[in-house]
């Protein structure tokens, strides 16, 4: 079963936020790390990456900065700050009351 975007498209700051937890990263590579995260059931499409990122920078929660690879390729880097830690935290909060209030619409 493919999954829809939809489900996930409120939870993309969450889940960018999680690994620029771990250490700064760049856009490709936090592309990679949401899928093997995912199991590789889902992709985050490039334009909703950098959608993110740029609402992300443009709330005060994440700084970007341009640093390089040991191939001398210059990127465009992430890091979380503490207003993004602690959006972080109410996005995890939210997400716990959207799983107890969709739980009562499962039927198994």
């Amino acid at each position: 079963m493919e999954l829809s975007s939809d489900v996930i498209r409120g939870f993309s700051d969450l889940m960018i936020l999680y690994i620029l937890q771990e250490e700064p990263s760049y856009g490709y590579e936090i592309s990679k790390r949401i899928r093997a995260l995912s199991d590789e059931q889902f992709v985050m499409k490039e334009t909703t990456l950098y959608s993110a990122f740029k609402r992300l920078e443009n709330n005060g929660y994440i700084e970007s900065f341009e640093g390089s690879e040991t191939s001398g390729k210059k990127r465009t880097y992430y890091r979380i700050n503490e207003k993004g830690r602690a959006y972080y935290d109410d996005k995890c909060r939210e997400w716990e009351l959207t799983k107890v209030i969709i739980e009562n619409f499962i039927r198994r």
